[in-house]
């Protein structure tokens, strides 16, 4: 029987410039992409989420309705907020999420052995082409 992989922890970056609402968006469907809330998954209540993270409650009702619009969950009055059944399509939020995650992973193990911000930065452009190939034409 294989197992879903548990929801990563929902953390905050304030200094980010990203609206609260929008990383809240952003972690539900990052977990949804990688399998962590299921289809009938049930999210936390707006009030409870809220409470949990600090922040004002309309600021997690703004992020289930923007999740709703989008198809990724369902709210059944009364009874909660649910992960959608079908696909999710993987727009450019979804990818810029996946990418600011990779790059938090990345900064947290590099700190791990030691390495800062500037030099992480510096072997990543040693390692990024001078020029990017260009595109064959048809």
């Amino acid at each position: 029987m294989r197992t879903s992989p548990s929801p990563r922890p929902l953390t905050l970056d304030t200094a980010s410039g990203l609206p609260i609402y929008r990383q809240i968006v952003d972690w539900v469907k990052l977990n949804v992409a990688g399998g962590a809330l299921p289809p009938g998954a049930q999210l936390s209540t707006v009030r409870q989420l809220a409470v949990d993270l600090g922040v004002n409650s309309n600021t997690v009702a703004r992020a289930y309705l923007e999740l709703e619009r989008m198809g990724v969950v369902h709210t059944l009055r009364g009874k909660g907020t649910f992960i959608a059944d079908g696909e999710l399509p993987e727009d450019d939020a979804l990818r810029a999420a996946k990418l600011r995650d990779l790059v938090t992973e990345c900064l947290s193990k590099a700190a791990e052995f030691g390495f800062g911000p500037a030099e992480l930065a510096a072997e990543l452009a040693d390692r990024l082409p001078s020029e990017r190939p260009a595109k064959e034409e048809r």
